[in-house]
């Protein structure tokens, strides 16, 4: 499989036609991703791929969806719980806070690396959960 973005127009055509010299190559085109922008980065969901500029910022599937369900609900403060629900599909039964800490610490590392001069945060609220915020003071 071949990804092309819209950057990537050029090159695109150039295979394209060299393609439309083997009539039985099948095309298929795929609809445009949405994305998802927070400052510095876009969120491809359709991919679960997270980039900074044209630099993929490799997460597991875990940490994805935990980043992905924080960008959603920015600004609003989401409970362990609710954040175990959704991202483990499972209750929440009282251990949840360490997997849930362990995960967004894994996150915030990765993502602050990437980007040390980033205008977002994964606040903890403490005892409750988390909030992603943009422009923190």
């Amino acid at each position: 499989m071949i990804e092309f973005n819209g950057e990537d127009s050029p090159a695109f055509d150039e295979v394209m036609e060299v393609l439309k010299r083997y009539p039985d190559f099948e095309y298929v085109q795929m609809n445009d991703d949405s994305i998802l922008s927070v400052p510095g980065l876009e969120i491809y969901p359709s991919r679960r791929k997270i980039y900074r500029g044209r630099k993929e910022i490799s997460l597991t599937a875990k940490e994805y969806d935990l980043f992905y369900l924080l960008v959603v609900n920015r600004g609003q403060v989401l409970t362990y719980g609710q954040i175990y629900q959704n991202v483990w599909g499972d209750e929440a039964i009282g251990r949840e806070n360490n997997a849930v800490k362990c995960h967004i610490r894994n996150l915030r590392e990765k993502l602050f690396k990437a980007m040390p001069d980033a205008t977002f945060a994964i606040r903890c609220v403490r005892e409750v959960g988390y909030c992603f915020d943009v422009n923190p003071e």
